[in-house]
């Protein structure tokens, strides 16, 4: 059970002034429009479309744009190959090699003749939610301002962070596809806009579903279908 407490009159008061709900962020498990791929030192990435290959390397530095051949089947994976630009995908995780962020794919490209490696594709679980840091995109379907600090850390067996105002903290454990918390203890200010914060809280007085969207971002779901949207902050 979550123990916070805060004045009756208080609540009141600030559901009275609080702002109208936002628009409804786009979906978690929204595919992108493009596949990407990116790589570290010289800093590149590529954006594959229906239309075009488009690369950008050596930090911005060299830009190749070409009609999309057409993918080709090749060992586990696809290949594109133009005069300028050949690529070639194969699913195998991959690391970006500065941070622990994995993805789906491993990614080889000549561009120009430099051959270069990095990763593509979507975005992997962490291995282990120890460790890692979160930002909240929605609760319960309504966008959290950007300009509200917000945060969810997983440290060892304990949680803790803000939902826009309270400071949180408290156990947690992962049994399969499910997380329990609890129970958290939250400081006891009064800010404008509670409504989201007392929205997440209720949905962690009882055991949510753990997923994860192609994109990385972490969905938390009740068993009422209510869903806070994270994402990973490297």
């Amino acid at each position: 059970m979550i123990r916070i407490a805060l004045p009756a009159a208080s609540l009141l008061a600030l559901a009275a002034c609080a702002p109208a709900a936002e628009t409804p962020p786009q979906g978690p498990g929204d595919q992108p429009a493009a596949y990407m791929a990116l790589g570290t030192e010289p800093g590149w990435t590529l954006e594959i479309t229906p239309s075009r290959l488009n690369y950008d390397g050596d930090y911005g530095e060299t830009k190749i744009i070409v009609p999309n051949p057409g993918a080709k089947p090749s060992a586990n994976g696809r290949t594109y190959t133009t005069d300028r630009l050949s690529v070639v995908v194969q699913q195998a995780p991959c690391s970006d090699g500065m941070s622990d962020r994995r993805y789906a794919d491993s990614v080889r490209v000549v561009a120009d003749g430099k051959a270069l490696r990095g990763c593509g594709g979507k975005i992997l679980p962490p291995e282990t939610l120890a460790g890692s840091n979160w930002a909240f995109v929605s609760i319960g379907g309504v966008s959290v301002a950007a300009d509200r600090p917000t945060s969810l850390q997983f440290d060892g067996n304990r949680l803790s962070g803000s939902a826009g105002c309270n400071r949180f903290s408290g156990g947690y454990a992962v049994d399969g596809g499910t997380l329990k918390a609890g129970p958290l203890m939250a400081t006891e200010m009064a800010c404008p806009g509670m409504e989201l914060e007392q929205s997440f809280f209720k949905l962690m007085a009882s055991p949510v579903s753990l997923t994860f969207a192609d994109n990385g971002t972490l969905i938390l779901t009740g068993s009422d279908g209510q869903t806070a949207v994270l994402r990973r902050v490297i």
